[in-house]
């Protein structure tokens, strides 16, 4: 499928999606909005992808947030369609059931802070840059995810602020798992993507839903969850097939 806002490629079981508006930083626009979650559904039924990175063209930026210029044109009619189509877009990144590496190659402000929040995890390079806006403009977003990465009280101080936030305090505080260089950061994201795709999807996917799910329950709900999911839905492999190399390794050391 052919994209204007986007790009979109593939590598031995990763989708890789680029936000491509570097005239703009990557600023989200209504189409951009609209091309990722179409991009995302598609890598999310292919059965030849089992793990997506989301990046930004460039190396300044890898979302400025939403495309104030565009929505400065809009009546409020239009405004109520690009909110919602910006919150289903949204939606179904986060809610994507094949796990989701952001390879954050700069400024992340905005509506493009929330965007990585929302994805499984990220990977970031000395250029990375958070800025969680929205008290600055008199709105509010992602309560709902950043405290469940960094924790209550770290979550409160950048949302109630609006702060910036660089690339090594980002990474001690937990909001990107790997701090690389800028020349080793897509490298870097495609041999978590890469070590992710080798595994069994089922159970990739089946964590990845727990987790999300547990959210909010007990401990006890929450390991009851895992043993219901582990005998139904996400029943395991046989042991001849989930451990096929390991007997076959064992298997050529032994003597007749």
């Amino acid at each position: 499928m052919t994209y204007e806002t986007i790009l979109a490629d593939r590598v031995e079981g990763v989708a890789v999606i680029t936000l491509n508006r570097p005239q703009v930083l990557n600023a989200m626009n209504l189409r951009l909005a609209r091309e990722l979650g179409e991009a995302i559904a598609q890598a999310e039924e292919s059965d030849d992808v089992r793990a997506i990175i989301i990046t930004g063209a460039g190396d300044r930026s890898f979302s400025a947030g939403a495309d104030i210029h565009e929505m400065r044109t809009f009546s409020p009619a239009q405004a109520e369609e690009a909110a919602e189509a910006r919150s289903t877009s949204q939606k179904r990144v986060a809610a994507c059931r094949k796990p989701v590496i952001g390879a954050v190659n700069g400024l992340a402000h905005g509506g493009g802070a929330v965007l990585a929040s929302s994805l499984d995890f990220l990977v970031g390079c000395e250029r990375s840059e958070f800025r969680f806006l929205a008290v600055a403009y008199g709105q509010m977003n992602s309560t709902w995810s950043l405290p469940v990465i960094i924790g209550w009280p770290m979550a409160k101080e950048l949302l109630y602020t609006g702060r910036v936030v660089g690339a090594e305090e980002a990474h001690r505080i937990g909001l990107l798992n790997h701090l690389v260089s800028s020349e080793s950061l897509m490298e870097k994201a495609m041999e978590l993507a890469g070590t992710i795709a080798e595994n069994h999807p089922i159970s990739v996917q089946g964590v990845k839903r727990l987790i999300i799910e547990n959210l909010g329950t007990s401990w006890e709900e929450m390991r009851e969850r895992e043993r219901v999911a582990r005998r139904t839905t996400y029943r395991g492999l046989a042991v001849e097939v989930g451990f096929k190399d390991f007997i076959e390794r064992k298997g050529r050391g032994r003597r007749p």
